[in-house]
């Protein structure tokens, strides 16, 4: 990872992405694409993790009444801006991070520059719409309560992080949820809505000089000083072991426990563990010792979760409940090898290659493209290019991968939750 200063906007950058500063000092990332489709986002450090404990699922009902309407538009209004002319508004919210996003071609670029703006400083949030959105969110809590495999994830945290921000669900509770008011819309907001607080990321074939006038024009005159609230790190709770019967056909499992966070020099190569153990690739050591081997399961993986405070990782597999205990036995013997065996040379260079090239096929999608930039510059303040995040990999070695694998993965350490099926 490289440090640079960010300029201001009269300098440039030389690097793949380009990072300046608004009259305010909101930081913007510049990305060039010939695309005809542009993307558009803004991002602030206002997830579920800084919620005060009256307002768990507050973050994620801003971020969906962000589109009921502002001082300028009615609901139809703001949902019509790009849709009407094929382009696409969306938002998301994470444990750490809200933001909202446009892709649009890039002909309507103000008009999108214009829309995020006026979402972000001018919502309403009428009472009427803010009670329909209630019933929107609640059922979407039922719809999760009522799928154990996503349902498995969430309980997950909480029990890894008990009494603790990260450990509380995203979207809260039907009771949390049915008690927000207007008033705790605009308070939440107000704490974050911020400059140094949000990055703006542009991807697209318009000119810098153009973007950032705009960008300047509909942002770069609120100015406002504040700061985050300090969220501590987790409790050092003991690992836990626990069996609910909360499935209907299949046992669902989890294994996992603590890993590195975003600031730990062990998290690329915590990363690379993960990939080869479960992920997205079908020759995981998950899907070829267990899936393919003896069929015991349809859906395992794993994944590895950081923070900046902290991080997790954890192995998922459903299965039927007769196979339940010789699943958990294949996964956790998988995960021995790791801390048992170094991996050769050969098997080095090809679990690079394959994670190389998975970045590289990641940074195809210009809308993750455009994420992942936001993402990197609120955390860090700075950029990777991906030659940087080669050489990162490169510099792992096979005594790193079980060094790293020996921290996290022994027995000990490990938790448990496991789903059965219901009598």
């Amino acid at each position: 990872m490289f440090t640079e200063e960010i300029h201001s906007s009269s300098k440039k950058i030389m690097t793949e992405s380009e990072i300046y500063q608004l009259d305010n000092g909101m930081r913007v990332v510049y990305k060039h694409d010939s695309s005809i489709v542009a993307h558009l986002g803004v991002m602030m450090k206002a997830g579920s993790k800084y919620e005060r404990e009256n307002e768990y699922g507050l973050a994620h009902f801003l971020e969906h009444s962000f589109f009921k309407g502002t001082t300028h538009r009615k609901t139809f209004h703001v949902l019509s801006r790009l849709d009407s002319v094929g382009g696409e508004l969306n938002a998301y919210t994470t444990k750490e991070e809200i933001c909202v996003y446009g892709s649009f071609t890039d002909n309507h670029f103000v008009r999108a520059v214009e829309l995020l703006s006026d979402i972000l400083f001018n919502s309403v949030f009428p009472i009427k719409e803010i009670e329909k959105e209630k019933a929107v969110i609640i059922d979407e809590i039922n719809s999760y309560l009522d799928s154990p495999s996503e349902k498995i994830f969430d309980d997950f945290e909480m029990y890894l992080y008990p009494n603790h921000p990260l450990g509380h669900n995203i979207l809260g509770s039907v009771e949390s949820v049915e008690s927000f008011t207007k008033d705790d819309l605009h308070n939440y907001l107000e704490r974050f809505l911020f400059p140094d607080n949000m990055v703006i990321s542009f991807v697209g074939n318009l000119k810098l000089d153009f973007v950032l006038k705009q960008l300047n024009h509909f942002f770069g005159a609120f100015k406002k000083k504040s700061s985050l609230p300090k969220i501590g790190l987790p409790n050092d709770s003991k690992p836990f072991h626990i069996e609910l019967a909360e499935s209907n056909y299949q046992s669902h499992i989890m294994l996992g426990g603590k890993a590195p966070s975003y600031f730990d020099p062990d998290r690329t190569a915590f990363a690379l563990i993960t990939n080869v153990l479960g992920g997205p690739a079908l020759n995981s050591r998950l899907v070829l010792g267990i899936r393919e081997k003896y069929g015991y399961t349809y859906n395992i993986e794993s994944s590895y979760n950081a923070f900046e405070e902290t991080g997790y990782w954890n192995v998922y597999a459903g299965t039927d409940p007769k196979y339940q205990k010789k699943t958990i036995q294949l996964i956790e013997k998988e995960i021995a090898l790791f801390m048992n065996e170094v991996f050769s040379d050969t098997q080095l260079k090809k679990v690079k290659e394959q994670i190389k090239g998975q970045l590289a096929l990641s940074m195809d999608n210009n809308v993750n493209v455009m994420l992942n930039l936001a993402k990197n510059l609120l955390v860090y303040n700075q950029l990777d290019t991906l030659s940087d995040t080669y050489q990162k990999i490169d510099s792992i070695s096979g005594k790193d991968i079980q060094r790293v694998s020996q921290i996290y993965f022994p027995k000990e350490k490990q938790s448990d939750l496991i789903f059965t099926v219901e009598d």
